[in-house]
């Protein structure tokens, strides 16, 4: 044999094994088949829209997770939860219920549902019953970064000098550009409804919180993470972290599914 035919041979051992290392990975990461909890529902918050999960719906199908991304009117919180519902109903077994940001009061208000067995808050808002979501707000630091520009009819813009900045620092030009240009307004009277439930009472919760976000002061994303008593998960993110981190997400949605399903067996 040639040193040439030697050295190919070799090569094509050394990629066989780095293949089987790479399957065995990829099996690793598949959830098994007795885990009990293997639906995922993914809330968007305001300004944005439900494509911005691909990377967090990406990583959790490949693991076997069956999931839902929520569209939300962002007209009223009784018409985001109603959207919420609709996707709950069409789930064949339980549930992890995952909102960011203003989706995380939407969580909070449809997580009562029988089907929602734990709650991921990512740089999510989490209020109490009978309490509204501009509350939250009070006695903390504003948040200068993140402006919103109201329009006649009461709803809310990112500014658009101000998007970058405040919503997706860590975002490449060319796609924050298409975030800016391409955001959903919310009516800004919904921060003002108050939350008939509060489903992170009765259902255990995790949270992740982007270290550099700057739609909301970190004192009062930690303050409502540990209200709720929730894991708390850390990552240098901006408010787009469900867009840039989806594997800190995706790791965190997966670690809750695993908890709960084993508390149920």
């Amino acid at each position: 044999m040639t040193r040439k035919t030697t050295t190919s041979v070799a090569a094509i051992a050394a990629a066989a094994s780095l293949s089987a290392a790479a399957l065995s990975a990829n099996a690793a990461d598949t959830i098994s088949q007795d885990q009990s909890v293997r639906n995922v529902v993914l809330v968007h918050g305001a300004f944005a829209d439900g494509s911005g999960w691909k990377g967090v719906y990406d990583n959790l199908t490949k693991r076997g997770y069956r999931v839902t991304i929520v569209q939300n009117p962002l007209t009223s919180l009784e018409d985001d939860v109603a959207a919420t519902k609709r996707a709950l109903e069409r789930q064949d077994g339980p549930v992890i219920l995952v909102g960011h940001s203003w989706g995380g009061t939407i969580i909070t208000e449809a997580g009562v549902d029988a089907k929602v067995a734990g709650l991921v808050y990512v740089s999510a808002l989490s209020p109490d019953a009978g309490e509204t979501t501009a509350q939250q707000y009070q006695g903390f630091a504003p948040a200068s970064a993140f402006v919103i520009e109201t329009t006649k009819d009461g709803f809310g813009y990112v500014s658009p000098e101000k998007f970058k900045a405040g919503f997706a620092h860590d975002v490449s030009d060319a796609d924050v550009a298409f975030m800016r240009d391409a955001q959903v307004p919310i009516n800004m009277s919904a921060f003002g409804t108050k939350l008939e439930n509060a489903a992170w009472r009765t259902k255990p919760s995790w949270a992740v919180i982007a270290t550099e976000d700057k739609a909301f002061d970190q004192a009062m994303l930690i303050h409502m993470a540990e209200r709720i008593k929730a894991k708390i998960t850390k990552v240098s993110a901006s408010h787009a972290l469900f867009m840039t981190q989806p594997k800190v997400v995706a790791d965190t949605i997966d670690q809750a599914a695993k908890a709960v399903s084993a508390k149920k067996q």
